[in-house]
């Protein structure tokens, strides 16, 4: 009895320490970066301050309950699709974000020598992303 109480505080324990350090995580991502104020910017839309900050807290939120339940429910394929696309957009901006926060183009076009021609290193990287996808898709998802 006492035994099967502490394996479960132990269990509580680790399981919200570890909540805590992703989370953590998310944060520092988020702030630290610069990630969300680095949209805002390029997107030219400060004035939806507010609804990024409630979407960031909904979609947490939702996420959280989502992994702690289960829930399923059936869709039409174009709702999938419509939703499939808002998460390709979202992904390809926080992309763009990170690598635009970080230099990580100039650096790397530096370092193999492609300084006059990043555009064909950006070609390349958005072809081998779109082959990417498609490979795992069609051969991979079935």
């Amino acid at each position: 009895m006492i035994q099967d109480l502490l394996i479960n505080f132990i269990q509580i324990f680790i399981g919200f320490s570890g909540g805590l350090a992703v989370g953590c995580g998310f944060v520092a991502f988020l702030t630290l970066l610069g990630i969300i104020p680095r949209l805002i910017q390029l997107s030219k839309s400060l004035h939806l301050v507010k609804v990024y900050t409630a979407c960031i807290i909904v979609g947490a939120l939702f996420g959280t309950y989502l992994s702690f339940t289960v829930v399923t429910w059936s869709q039409p394929r174009i709702l999938l699709a419509i939703w499939g696309v808002f998460h390709g957009i979202f992904n390809g901006m926080l992309a763009a974000a990170l690598t635009e926060v970080l230099n990580v183009f100039p650096i790397i076009s530096k370092r193999i020598n492609l300084d006059n021609k990043i555009i064909i290193l950006m070609m390349a990287i958005v072809f081998g992303k779109i082959v990417g996808s498609l490979f795992q898709w069609i051969v991979l998802v079935r």
